[in-house]
């Protein structure tokens, strides 16, 4: 290592690109500035990045210079990728009050090149790129704004040996160990004796790049936590009308604990940087800009296939510290618990073809796999199992969607409306702001006829103690 201390995350953060550039000039550092000022070397070395072309003379950074000028002259000729003249058709479920934004963004989705095929779910509504909702089957190639943001947010509910009675009786102390057991807020994590522990944090992806590996105290902080946004932590009762056979749970009425949440910073830093790559590797019309996808076969698509599965397992971890934490103080026994994630994409057949399937706020939906979509926090939720509907490319909804954007509800929505709603189905909210009231959501029920063909409902979760972020924030 150089004595100067000087390693790839200092080179990124001047600006350099990750890959061929960061190891030149880590090795000239080495051969030649040894006995220099840490602050001259990065000075000099971010002039060279800012105007590679005035050191190709340069007997020391000519090296450096002609790959960066290379690069730089690559984006510069890189020409623009042409979208089909027509869009493929999709299906659409739930069609009759799904906004046109997200239509319209969902018909570009199906003119890329790479697309094979879509659908859109009936909680659909406009989002960055392709809409929340939108599923979406590429050819070889993943599209980081088709992930979103917050990569491998999911739900996870763990089933109780616990009556509801239980709950009703002794709701100060389910009230406690909520608080004292979940974090919520924009960059909010444990610290001291409560920093929470995971082999997740022991995964050797953490040093697959000088990048991913500067990422790893923020997961380390942030772990078991839920960040902002429409995150929750809730407890609920779920009814089981007959006896479940996936569970191996008896019919009857059960406490119940549901989260959703994903990757926190980690993922949501990972989904900045590959979607700043990908535009910048893949350049395509305006409109279908936040669409720049990366081919598998690059280096690039690789390394980003890479850390978006290590997002999504770190944000399952999150969810299991949070489950097995609360589970503990509680003293419960978990009969039954089941997970499912969205934003994210998957490697699968579609038709008989390999593709790569984009859920941007959609639920895996294959023949028999479980899943959660809840409704809203004075809304049911609903345990359902996929029927394999491959009109649907095998997916349903994640929940109710929204009827009404956050702007539109903190303008339209007043306190009381909100308290007396909340009042009216018996639920203790802790946190969350007008943006996230029920009526920003469409109605659950409604959404649920609208994918009969898509799952088949086994229980109905019922929302009754419900914890989100206080300040409404969304950045981690």
């Amino acid at each position: 290592m150089n004595k100067l201390n000087i390693k790839g995350d200092d080179l990124l953060e001047l600006g350099y690109p990750q890959g061929k550039a960061v190891g030149i000039a880590i090795r000239i550092i080495e051969q030649h500035f040894r006995n220099s000022e840490r602050e001259t070397v990065l000075a000099e070395l971010l002039k060279v990045f800012q105007y590679p072309e005035n050191f190709l003379d340069d007997v020391v950074l000519a090296p450096l210079a002609l790959a960066l000028n290379e690069k730089k002259e690559a984006e510069a000729n890189a020409v623009e990728i042409p979208l089909n003249e027509n869009a493929d058709v999709y299906s659409v479920f739930g069609k009759n009050y799904i906004e046109q934004g997200a239509m319209a963004q969902m018909d570009v989705a199906m003119k890329l090149p790479v697309t094979v095929a879509g659908a859109l779910m009936p909680d659909a509504h406009q989002g960055y790129g392709l809409p929340i909702g939108g599923v979406l089957a590429t050819n070889n190639a993943v599209i980081p704004y088709g992930v979103g943001v917050d990569i491998g947010c999911r739900m996870a509910l763990s089933i109780f040996d616990i009556p509801e009675s239980h709950f009703f009786e002794n709701e100060s102390k389910y009230k406690r160990e909520l608080l004292a057991w979940t974090k919520f807020g924009a960059g909010a994590g444990w610290t001291g004796k409560h920093r929470a522990e995971h082999a997740i944090l022991d995964r050797s992806e953490f040093n697959a790049t000088p990048f991913i590996k500067s990422l790893h105290d923020k997961a380390q902080h942030q772990l078991g936590s839920s960040g902002g946004g429409n995150h929750f932590v809730e407890w609920g009762i779920i009814e089981f009308e007959k006896d479940d056979v996936p569970l191996n749970i008896p019919k009857g009425k059960y406490l119940a604990l549901l989260t959703h949440s994903g990757s926190r910073g980690f993922g949501a830093t990972l989904a900045g940087h590959y979607t700043k790559l990908a535009k910048e590797i893949c350049k395509l019309p305006q409109e279908a800009k936040n669409l720049a996808y990366l081919s598998l076969d690059s280096a690039e698509g690789q390394e980003y296939w890479l850390a978006m599965n290590l997002a999504g397992d770190y944000a399952s971890a999150c969810h299991e510290v949070i489950h097995q934490r609360l589970s503990k103080a509680i003293g419960g026994n978990v009969l039954g618990r089941v997970e499912n994630h969205h934003n994210f994409a998957w490697k699968e057949k579609y038709k008989g073809q390999d593709v790569i399937v984009h859920r941007k706020g959609a639920t895996p939906a294959s023949n028999g796999v479980l899943g959660i979509i809840p409704g809203s926090m004075t809304a049911p939720g609903f345990l359902v199992r996929g029927k394999g509907e491959e009109s649907a490319i095998n997916s349903a909804s994640h929940g109710a969607g929204r009827q009404m954007s956050r702007t539109q509800a903190i303008k339209n929505i007043g306190q009381d409306e909100m308290r007396n709603i909340l009042k009216s189905h018996g639920v203790t909210l802790i946190g969350a702001g007008l943006d996230e009231a029920p009526m920003a959501y469409k109605d659950i029920h409604t959404v649920m006829a609208a994918q009969t063909d898509l799952v088949d409902v086994l229980a109905k979760f019922t929302p009754k103690m419900v914890r989100m972020a206080d300040d409404g924030s969304r950045e981690d």
